[in-house]
């Protein structure tokens, strides 16, 4: 087993050609707070390293190890397995070259990879020398655990962090290896007049389920793709059928393809879908809502007509609640042909006529903004001001998602306090006509591909969604189940059933051990109650001073405006990063479990400074520079 020591040197490199690099930095900042420095080569070095491959490289390489004083080096690909184990095999046939492993009187003295499992298992096999293997779906006591570090070396604060993740993990592997939760039942069907009819909403299901203690809702996302268009709808119908019939679900949330959110009605000949089930038309959503009864029924919106696809919902599937992403689904993403101004323009007239109908609205906005790099203050921010701007536009209930896990880097700790804060700042808007409704969720990317260990992790992260709102044992109302699978495979209803199982009874276990006082210090210590604070002290300080500097703010102009001044930080936007160069120019880095902006030197902005940034590009734009 590799055991680090305090004067051993970290270089970590990969290919130039992946751009996987978050892990690599969150690694490099775990060792950073271990107090063992961990160097990260720069582009040329990682260039370099390409050219091994054409004999051709090594001399920037080698320099670099040298100069660094490299006693480990961690070499990280993940992209295709098979490439992963020829790269990592010029590296090592180098390394063995030049005689820079220990094996050779070299300095070099432990070697690690990270990748998919597939390559670490090629790799193991292969390459028996290299000390650990990250498949990618470790905690930070994992990482520390495999190199032989003792969680003690890090500062007390986040020691008592990682605690929090590892004692809710080890109670979700207990309760996964115990396998009571498969004899979990469904909750007793409600009963009262519109129950899975027509006109059944929502809020009549959570006002229900609460008044007999029955919360949270369970909500799945599922939509079966294959090349046969038909079968594919056939199948979702029989799906539909089968979890309607289980009596675990309710609400399902229909994953279409991305052909019918762009492309509706029309002839889809040559066109690529991509996954999901590609319903194309009126007559198969209806059919969805049919086989779905008593389940409620809801979908993604469209990228395209927008409003006239919410009405076909509201007329077919009665829809549950409304869905849009104001910024998103357009250009920006790939995911429609509207430019983002425009995209404002016809969400904003599409929440008008969501409000007209009464029925709830998710503002589906900060988890996009995650995905392009953004930090911990601007996913509070957008969830707030998206928040805000569907009460002006007349919406009467609000269904607050919460993705966690996002990235899946995130300790828990920071995770919970992100969490808090958004929820908090936006039920500050909740009146007699205003209210808002939880539902988290597990992050897209969070789940291992070892199905045991996963199931452990579902466990572990719907426990974190109870600690959101603790004091009520009405909150969450609404829990969107991410599968096990959705690491290794789409989910069948099988496994979506056994999903739901395993919530339903972790989060009932959860609340029993916490009566005995379980996780007690945590929970009410100082390190969560700074975490929070600080993030809803910034946010307000950061929306205060965008309605006063922005008179238009909750408007089309006003959201395309916050973009352009780079309220937002979007280090990894791809598409239209032309349009929104202040965005895009500022960096991000993992911080103490969570993400942060920084300036060039990498150094945390403090929100004086990011105010001041954003006023003078505000400025910027008053006189057309």
């Amino acid at each position: 087993m590799m055991k680090i020591e305090r004067n051993d040197r970290i270089g970590l490199i990969h290919p130039a050609i992946d751009a996987h690099t978050l892990g690599i930095v969150s690694f490099s900042q775990l060792m950073t707070e271990c107090r063992i420095p961990a160097i990260v080569a720069d582009d040329e070095v990682n260039r370099d390293l390409e050219l091994l491959a054409a004999g051709t490289g090594g001399r920037v390489l080698s320099a670099w190890l040298q100069n660094e004083g490299i006693s480990i080096l961690g070499f990280s690909y993940r992209l295709d397995p098979a490439d992963a184990a020829e790269k990592f095999g010029h590296l090592h046939d180098f390394l063995c070259r030049q005689r820079m492993l220990a094996a050779y009187g070299g300095r070099i003295r432990g070697l690690l990879f990270a990748g998919l499992p597939e390559a670490c298992s090629m790799i193991q096999e292969r390459y028996p020398r290299v000390g650990c293997l990250f498949k990618g779906d470790e905690t930070p006591e994992e990482t520390l655990a495999l190199l032989g570090i003792s969680v003690q070396m890090l500062p007390a604060s986040l020691y008592g962090g990682m605690g929090y993740d590892t004692e809710r993990m080890q109670l979700g592997r207990e309760i996964i290896n115990a396998g009571d939760y498969l004899d979990e039942q469904p909750a007793p069907a409600a009963t009262y007049p519109q129950f899975g009819q027509r006109g059944d909403t929502v809020n009549a299901r959570i006002s229900n389920y609460g008044q007999r203690g029955m919360l949270p809702l369970i909500r799945v996302h599922a939509g079966p793709y294959l090349p046969d268009r038909k079968e594919a709808v056939a199948l979702f119908g029989d799906w539909t059928r089968t979890l309607a019939s289980s009596g675990f679900l309710d609400v399902l949330s229909i994953g279409t393809s991305q052909l019918t959110q762009s492309n509706f009605g029309e002839d889809w000949q040559g066109k690529n879908n991509g996954g999901g089930v590609p319903i194309n038309s009126a007559a198969e959503f209806a059919g969805v809502w049919e086989a779905a009864r008593p389940m409620l029924v809801r979908t993604y919106a469209g990228s395209n007509n927008i409003i006239s696809l919410a009405r076909l919902y509201e007329e077919t599937i009665d829809n549950a609640w409304h869905a849009l992403s104001f910024w998103w689904f357009c250009q920006i993403d790939g995911r429609g042909p509207n430019r983002v101004l425009a995209n404002l323009h016809e969400h904003f007239a599409a929440i008008k006529y969501i409000a007209s109908t009464g029925k709830a609205f998710e503002p589906n906005v900060p988890h996009h903004f995650a995905f392009r790099g953004s930090d911990d203050l601007s996913y509070v921010v957008s969830g707030y001001v998206a928040a805000k701007a569907a009460k002006k536009c007349g919406i009467h209930s609000l269904i607050l998602q919460t993705m966690l896990n996002t990235p899946k880097t995130t300790w828990g700790i920071q995770d919970l306090a992100k969490a808090r804060a958004l929820t908090r700042l936006v039920r500050t808007l909740e009146d007699e006509s205003f209210k808002v409704f939880l539902q988290p969720r597990g992050g897209l990317d969070y789940f291992s591909p070892d199905p045991a260990k996963a199931k452990a992790q579902l466990a572990a992260v719907t426990m974190l969604m109870d600690d959101i709102e603790p004091d009520s044992v009405s909150s969450p109302q609404i829990i969107h189940v991410v599968s096990y699978s959705e690491a290794c495979r789409l989910a069948d209803p099988p496994i979506m059933i056994e999903s739901i199982k395993i919530a339903r009874y972790a989060l009932h276990q959860y609340r029993k051990a916490k009566t005995c006082g379980f996780l007690f210090g945590f929970l009410n210590g100082e390190e969560l109650k700074y975490r929070e604070s600080a993030l809803l002290d910034d946010a307000r300080k950061m929306v205060s001073t965008l309605e006063s500097l922005i008179p238009d703010l909750y408007s089309p102009e006003g959201f395309y405006r916050m973009m352009v001044a780079g309220v937002f930080p979007l280090p990894w936007l791809t598409s239209c990063r032309e349009e929104f160069p202040a965005a895009v120019s500022i960096q991000t880095k993992m911080a103490c479990g969570g993400i942060k902006a920084v300036d060039s030197a990498g150094r945390v902005l403090l929100i004086g400074e990011r105010i001041a940034m954003i006023t003078e590009n505000l400025k910027r734009q008053e006189v057309g520079v």
